[in-house]
């Protein structure tokens, strides 16, 4: 990893090198075939070099969210995550997240606009990161419900690391407290 990238990263540079580590991927999509554009991401993510496994959750539909709030009038997206074991440095499984959206016509002309494939890394392990290309955790997860849900669906002892239990952040957002 470089020092750039490297720079307000703390945790364990998972490189290639010891213990696999438990990645929380999120995956979108509200144009196209949604859930044929879902299957082949986590496929292509089982494939992934130093990708021991791949679990994900039964996907689920969600409204659009837009900067100024949910937004009905959008095409609506399927949503789910991945438990990714890896021993990709964070960094490094980033740029194959992106790379997976480019092969899928992911293209980024507005910020939370309509796309074919969304992948947000939103934990790896515990570790913590705030650089230019990386923020661990992901810095709005505790606020999507179609984040959370799918997430303890396939985890029911999930934690976001600086957040809490899954399961109370979703009852939060539930309760609207």
């Amino acid at each position: 990893m470089s020092r750039r990238l490297a720079q307000g990263f703390t945790g364990a540079d998972r490189s290639g090198e010891g213990a696999p580590v438990e990645a929380v991927v999120a995956l979108g999509a509200n144009l196209g075939d949604r859930a044929a554009t879902l299957a082949a991401a986590l496929d292509e993510l089982a494939r992934l070099p130093l990708v021991d496994g791949v679990r994900a959750a039964e996907p689920m539909e969600s409204v659009a969210v837009k900067p100024e709030g949910p937004d009905a009038d959008a095409p609506a997206y399927l949503n789910t995550v991945a438990l990714v074991t890896t021993r990709l440095a964070p960094t490094v499984l980033l740029a194959y997240l992106h790379a997976i959206e480019d092969r899928h016509g992911r293209v980024r002309t507005e910020r939370w606009g309509d796309r074919t494939l969304d992948l947000d890394l939103i934990a790896y392990g515990d570790a913590r990161s705030d650089t230019e290309t990386l923020t661990l955790p992901h810095p709005r997860a505790a606020e999507r419900d179609f984040v959370l849900r799918p997430w303890l669906s396939v985890d029911p002892d999930a934690v976001l690391p600086g957040a809490g239990r899954v399961a109370e952040l979703l009852a939060r957002l539930e309760t609207g407290s």
